[in-house]
Parts: C-alpha cells; structure tokens; sequence
C-alpha cells in the first residue's frame, strides 16, 4: 500500500486564501504578513453568510446572489 502524502500547513493554519494569488492581485502596495490571516476570516466570513443564505432558501448551492 502507498504511503500518503502529508501537506504542509501554514504558518497560520489552513488559509482558504493563496497568499501568492493575494500578492500578485496587489498592484500598488505591499502586503503585510498579518493581512492573510485577516483576509482569511473575511473569506470565511463571506462563506458562512452564503450558506447560511442559500439554506434558508431551501439550496444546497451557493449562487453568487448569496453573497
């Protein structure tokens, strides 16, 4: 049986976000190391508020309305 692969974790935890893709989407401004954690929690945040939106219309799908 193949052994499983282990994937690092962040420094922060599991981020949803990719700080790459964050860096690159910052045109004019650097972006500080305490920024991902922050953004992180608003994505989650953002997240939740959909889900709890589309199960209280009777969906199993986020749509982007839910937002």
């Amino acid at each position: 049986m193949a052994a499983k692969k282990t994937t690092k974790k962040a420094a922060t935890g599991d981020l949803i976000i990719s700080k790459s893709r964050t860096k690159a989407a910052v045109k004019k401004c650097n972006v500080s190391s305490d920024f991902y954690p922050a953004l992180d929690k608003a994505v989650r945040s953002l997240i939740q508020t959909a889900e709890t939106r589309a199960t209280g219309n009777k969906r199993k799908t986020l749509r982007p309305q839910d937002l």
